[in-house]
């Protein structure tokens, strides 16, 4: 009973009873899930009909962006989906009257680009975009507060406009296609130089279950290091090791040429490096284990060492290595350390913006303005994405359930998609489908697909993650603490940071500690010791099982732990928490720990996006990088494979 009550007390103290914008529920979406499920097999066709009541979307006040609570993959997003992988039936489909030249299957950026791009072809072309969440833009997806009337964005998915390569013609004709010129905006957008103008530094959060205290260490790679680590929960031994790390010019392979080393690195792992090569201290070791979180959504335990050189990061300075990639390397390195990467452009609300450009190309009803400046400030119509006048229309809240050709797939002219909505399956017809949905789901939606296309679409795992966006009402703690974002290594969140300073048009970012502000807080859930895939499944099942309730818990708890110094109050000085949980993130890249090294044409991402008839497949899993630039080349490659059919 005492442990109760002091469980009780400590959520008093953080905050967890206030009333905050935190509501899980979103539009009643998960309604009517169980009434279609039957003994019936799908598809079971029957004579065509219209949609009798409006839908969620096309009621006044449908705003998905200003929602809170659990957001990402939300509820009603994923459970029919979930149910079709295990094999339930469903009830049998209302034919509509509805036929379209072209329906995509996920409305994110690489489905509002196949839209874009077909439409490029064919100018008249009727198409259909079918998506399972409340909101358009896939993981590129918006989060908008409002706080003491003042809109406040962050992106809930995909942060910004980068890749490890110079983005494509293709690519980067898409985003001048609507107003995106990434060279030129990176210099007027964004402001780095606010926070730093402030004195505000990066800091690392010490944990007490992982170092035995909580500390929080200011000045990480700006300070000495022995200054950095004063204080911290560390041995003498780690602290000493942390800086041979850091600093160290040591050749640990001084008889091997470059290539040479570069082979043993691309098998090891970062960690199996630190420890076994380097030879660091277990709670050294801990210091860097969620370094890679960021890019990879695993610890350093699974990703190789050669990547984390290549990267940058700490323990190679000796090592005289030559620049460049070598076969077998990752995706992300593999560019960095040849081309330098693209321009890098982060819009307040992400690349939502992305999507919301493309969409008011495509749909320009339901996007109001004219120009990059006024689109991160527009209130999309949703009542005008889906309305039967337009060539173009997009449908939320609405999960695809089969792709079927009509006849044999060699001579086939027509395709029948069906899906579910307000606790109905409906089917309509189109000409030609792209399959821009999470690759792994196709084989359960193209039940006709080639077993070898359907084992490698299969082996495409994601790597599942959480942005979890906080409003605070200030940020004085960060001001005094002369923080702007923090590492915490063995924390529930691998980072936090205060939102990016970026204006464009109306949008102004705060200036002054006494403004409102946005949190933005990172997590890829993973079970370290496991291969990358393993870890992957682990940490989904773990999103899908936790609550908005513990994620307000542990946001709430890290925060006050993290910023007490400064004078935060999580009670006081949270004001709304929105949760993006995605257990299906960034597209699965090629790892040398545990991926075979095949050639191009064998690897699953290549093997499983083979057009099929009159169907064909998209998304960034289809070009094995978790970019944005991917999903838009993807979308073009599937267009194109359709244009002969």
């Amino acid at each position: 009973m005492q442990r109760g009550r002091n469980k009780d007390l400590s959520d008093r103290a953080l905050g967890m009873g206030r009333t905050i914008s935190r509501r899980d529920f979103v539009q009643g979406v998960a309604v009517g899930v169980a009434g279609v499920l039957s003994a019936s097999s799908l598809p079971s066709w029957g004579a065509p009909q219209t949609i009798d009541a409006l839908s969620a979307q096309d009621l006044p006040g449908y705003y998905p962006p200003r929602l809170t609570g659990l957001r990402g993959s939300h509820v009603g997003s994923f459970e029919v989906a979930h149910a079709l992988r295990d094999g339930q039936t469903f009830a049998a489909p209302t034919v509509l009257n509805e036929s379209y030249d072209l329906v995509v299957v996920g409305a994110g950026i690489s489905g509002l680009a196949a839209a874009h791009f077909y439409r490029l072809q064919y100018p008249t072309a009727r198409v259909l975009l079918l998506d399972n969440h409340d909101d358009f833009g896939g993981h590129a997806k918006r989060n908008e507060f409002e706080i003491n009337g003042q809109m406040h964005l962050l992106n809930g998915g995909t942060l910004a406009i980068e890749s490890p390569r110079p983005y494509s013609a293709i690519a980067d004709g898409v985003l001048q296609s609507i107003g995106i010129d990434a060279a030129r905006l990176s210099k007027r957008v964004g402001h780095a130089e606010v926070y730093a103008s402030m004195g505000m530094k990066d800091a690392v959060f010490f944990d007490r279950e992982t170092f035995g205290a909580d500390h929080l260490a200011v000045g990480y790679k700006s300070k000495p290091l022995s200054r950095f680590l004063m204080g911290a929960p560390l041995s003498n031994k780690a602290k000493k090791d942390i800086r041979r790390v850091e600093t160290a010019s040591t050749d640990y392979f001084p008889s091997l040429r470059s290539l040479e080393k570069k082979r043993i690195l691309m098998k090891m792992s970062y960690a199996d490096y630190l420890k076994n090569i380097v030879k660091i201290d277990p709670s050294a070791l801990a210091f860097y284990q969620s370094r890679t979180k960021g890019e990879w959504g695993v610890g350093i335990d699974a990703v190789s060492a050669l990547d984390c050189w290549a990267l940058g990061m700490p323990g190679f300075l000796g090592l005289r290595l030559a620049p460049g990639s070598i076969p077998g390397m990752g995706f992300t390195p593999a560019g960095y350390a040849d081309t330098g990467g693209s321009e890098w452009l982060h819009f307040p609300d992400g690349n939502a913006t992305v999507a919301r450009g493309l969409v008011r190309q495509l749909i320009p009803q339901a996007v109001p303005g004219q120009s990059i400046d006024d689109l991160v400030t527009a209130r999309v119509d949703y009542a005008a994405l889906d309305h039967p006048d337009h060539l173009i229309r997009l449908r939320l809240n609405s999960t695809a359930m089969a792709v079927r050709h009509v006849g044999d797939v060699s001579t086939a002219k027509h395709i029948q998609v069906s899906y579910l909505r307000d606790g109905r399956v409906f089917e309509v017809s189109a000409r030609h489908c792209v399959m821009a949905c999470y690759n792994m789901m196709i084989p359960h939606l193209v039940p006709e697909l080639p077993a070898p296309q359907k084992a490698a679409l299969h082996s495409l795992v994601k790597t599942p993650l959480v942005y979890t966006s906080v409003a605070i009402r200030n940020w004085h703690a960060f001001a005094k603490l002369g923080v702007r974002e923090i590492m915490a290594p063995g924390g529930y969140y691998s980072s936090i940071r205060l939102n990016f300073t970026s204006d464009i048009g109306a949008y102004r970012s705060p200036r002054h500690p006494d403004e409102p502000n946005l949190l933005w807080l990172t997590r890829t859930p993973c079970q370290a010791g496991l291969t990358e895939h393993e870890q992957n499944r682990a940490g989904r099942a773990e999103l899908l099982a936790t609550s908005f309730e513990e994620f307000e818990r542990k946001t709430r708890d890290q925060l006050q732990r993290m910023l007490v110094g400064g004078g935060f109050n999580a009670a006081d000085d949270i004001v709304a928490i929105t949760v993006n949980r995605w257990p299906h993130g960034y597209a699965p890249e090629h790892n040398s720990l545990f991926d075979p090294d095949v050639p191009e044409d064998q690897q699953p991402h290549v093997v499983g996006r083979a057009r099929f008839g009159r169907i064909a497949i998209a998304n960034s899993d289809a070009g094995g990088g978790a970019y944005t630039d991917v999903a838009i080349e993807q979308a073009h490659r599937a267009v194109s494979e359709l244009l002969s059919v």
